[in-house]
């Protein structure tokens, strides 16, 4: 157990964090996931105040559908990354980082025709990833199971217990994540258990959504970082009217990004990690985000902000702990589905 964003989470289980990064490549785990906020937000008002608060446009969805998006500051860098779920026509969960959900619900304001009420501590979320992970939650629940990619429903996990369920994830794998009354949560932890879905760690966690190139808040997101810069333009809706931080961000646009962040494949196994030099003909040009050994791919991996001009199979070199270790930019992500 390791502290994490005020929570105490499981950093690993008995069979540690490679067997089950790999068990989540072949087949199901299932992580503890509670810590991510949730901030419960209806009233008639509900909708519009999301529209003016979040970078993407909740007009392309519909109630059932969840979406991704941003915060963003003043200055066009990235607050918090959120998901949204549309659960009913005047309710939307949304789904800030640890350590963020206040800073979501200010954002958010107060309006007398929308509540925005922080759920965290009443509900578990647990989140059921891998390739056999539909199939295997299907034979305790098959409502649940059917729920499709970025979609969201209510359903009754057994007689007197409903569930939210939403076709999302972090790991790059297909599954699901479940919001379950916090009383329920070890009975249907077990119950995954039950039927072969094996736990998995915030070791894991991080391995998987590394090699599927998936930004963490606090690594590629965070201060001074815009969604241009870590390529997630699409996040950006600029036809759907004003938001926070629009103004920096068309200034960006407009010039274009003086950084972009890219995979970087090293010789060898031995992990970059975040603040390291990544170098180009002896010239530092960037630094290392997040780092780690690919369990799949059995090498070392990074993500690293770098100039524009620098492309996919160009020649680098990272320094760690002093020693320079060759490698080259890589597309995303390291390892599909």
């Amino acid at each position: 157990m390791v502290p994490f964003g005020g929570w105490d989470m499981p950093l690993s289980y008995e069979a540690g964090t490679l067997h089950e990064h790999r068990t989540c490549r072949s087949s199901a785990v299932v992580f503890d996931v509670s810590h991510l906020g949730t901030l419960r937000v209806e009233g008639s008002a509900a909708f519009d105040r999301l529209q003016a608060a979040f970078t993407n446009d909740l007009r392309r969805i519909e109630v059932g559908r969840a979406q991704y998006t941003h915060l963003l500051d003043d200055d066009g860098s990235v607050l918090d990354d959120i998901i949204v779920w549309w659960v009913e026509a005047e309710r939307f969960d949304v789904m800030p980082n640890a350590s963020n959900t206040r800073r979501v619900a200010e954002a958010l304001g107060a309006d007398p025709d929308c509540r925005s009420d922080d759920v965290t501590s009443s509900r578990a979320v647990l989140a059921v990833q891998g390739p056999q992970a539909r199939a295997r939650l299907g034979t305790l629940c098959a409502a649940a199971a059917a729920v499709p990619r970025f979609g969201v429903a209510t359903v009754t996990w057994e007689p007197g217990l409903d569930v939210v369920v939403a076709g999302t994830g972090y790991t790059g794998e297909d599954g699901v994540e479940i919001a379950v009354p916090a009383a329920a949560a070890p009975s249907v932890w077990r119950a995954l258990l039950g039927v072969g879905i094996e736990p998995a760690g915030l070791g894991a966690r991080d391995t998987l959504r590394l090699e599927a190139g998936l930004p963490l808040h606090g690594h590629e997101l965070g201060p001074g970082i815009t969604p241009l810069q870590a390529g997630l333009a699409w996040v950006v809706r600029w036809d759907k009217g004003d938001f926070r931080g629009r103004a920096a961000l068309e200034a960006e646009r407009a010039a274009g990004p003086q950084r972009l962040l890219h995979g970087l494949l090293l010789e060898g196994r031995r992990p970059a990690r975040a603040g390291c030099e990544v170098r180009v003909g002896g010239t530092t040009v960037g630094e290392v985000t997040s780092g780690n050994f690919s369990p799949m791919l059995e090498r070392a991996i990074a993500l690293a902000f770098l100039p524009p001009a620098l492309s996919v199979g160009d020649a680098v070199e990272v320094v760690v702990r002093g020693d320079a270790i060759s490698g080259q930019v890589a597309g995303l992500p390291f390892v599909g589905r």
